[in-house]
């Protein structure tokens, strides 16, 4: 895949152009931050009355409802969460979406599922930092950037993906590197990722690694610092070095131990699991029950965050935390 950095963009294509993104939320205020100081023209588009609406607002922002920044941008970026653009871009974006406009967003979710689908007479592009907002902005201040994607859905101008490039850079996306894919790529590895590995797979691995120690004896702050606390320092490795990278800083009996015995947790019926739900990812299964799930109160949601909220690993985290912080 092709790699763009700074010297691969066209600034030209958004001059006198204004972008209006749609919410204030981590992605939202740091790519709204960044985008400004990029030297872009941003306003946003808001709940009015809300608490987002009076934050942008003491950040410098020119706030306007929703269909108002619709109605004035050249460029909309959606970055409200994926279970409510479907009904916002519904009553407030889409009528007010003309022959034109750019409509943006930075996870194909919506535009792959069909939750949105915008006229034939507007780009639909994806500009898609690889990172939390928090990290981006972070990366941004220090002259740098974080990785990114950029996608074309629909290229009614002729120049969305120059568009989609020249939004990247100004989020700092391609002084690091951007990769363009299709929005289905980004949105069924992105849900896939995060159910099977970062959110969903880790999770329960160090979960599991701690309730085998708590239940042999171990005292649970050994455990959590062993199964939980020291994920970080081993990620942190592997992100700077790579796996064999990480090995090289570990022990050798850490090294030995590791080898042998993580493909034992990590079996071929893992991984059967694993492909049924990248397929369940794909077909649109995961997207429909996620959708249902939202419209009908979130009753399996929130009581499995209540749950986790009780977990001991938790309640020991809480505790150990709160002992290594700064004074």
């Amino acid at each position: 895949m092709e790699l763009y950095y700074d010297k691969d963009v066209d600034e030209k294509v958004l001059e006198g152009k204004t972008i209006a993104i749609i919410g204030y939320g981590s992605q939202g205020k740091n790519q709204g931050l960044c985008m400004r100081d990029s030297g872009l023209n941003v306003v946003y588009g808001l709940r009015e009355g809300g608490k987002s609406w009076e934050a942008a607002k003491k950040d410098g922002f020119e706030v306007l409802p929703i269909a108002e920044a619709t109605k004035k941008a050249d460029v909309i970026h959606i970055l409200i969460p994926d279970e409510i653009q479907g009904d916002v871009y519904k009553e407030h974006i889409g009528p007010n979406l003309s022959e034109g406009k750019v409509l943006s967003c930075s996870h194909g979710f919506n535009i792959a599922f069909k939750r949105i689908v915008p006229p034939e007479n507007v780009d639909v592009i994806m500009v898609a930092p690889k990172s939390p907002g928090s990290e981006e902005r972070k990366r941004y201040l220090e002259g740098f950037g974080v990785p990114g994607l950029v996608a074309v859905s629909q290229d009614a101008s002729g120049n969305a993906k120059n568009i989609a490039l020249a939004m990247a850079k100004g989020v700092g996306l391609t002084r690091a590197g951007v990769l363009e894919c299709t929005f289905g790529q980004e949105a069924y590895e992105d849900l896939f990722g995060e159910q099977a590995v970062l959110c969903g797979g880790v999770v329960e691995l160090m979960k599991a690694g701690f309730e085998t120690l708590v239940n042999k004896g171990y005292p649970p702050e050994l455990a959590y610092f062993e199964c939980l606390h020291e994920m970080k320092l081993i990620i942190d490795l592997v992100y700077e070095k790579g796996i064999e990278g990480m090995y090289n800083e570990v022990s050798n009996t850490a090294e030995y131990g590791g080898r042998m015995i993580g493909p034992k947790i990590i079996t071929d019926s893992t991984r059967k699991v694993m492909a049924e739900t990248l397929e369940k990812v794909e077909n649109g299964e995961f997207a429909r029950e996620w959708i249902q799930e939202y419209k009908g109160g979130m009753k399996n949601f929130n009581k499995m965050k209540e749950e986790q909220a009780k977990h001991p690993i938790e309640i020991t985290g809480e505790k150990i935390r709160s002992l290594f912080k700064k004074k």
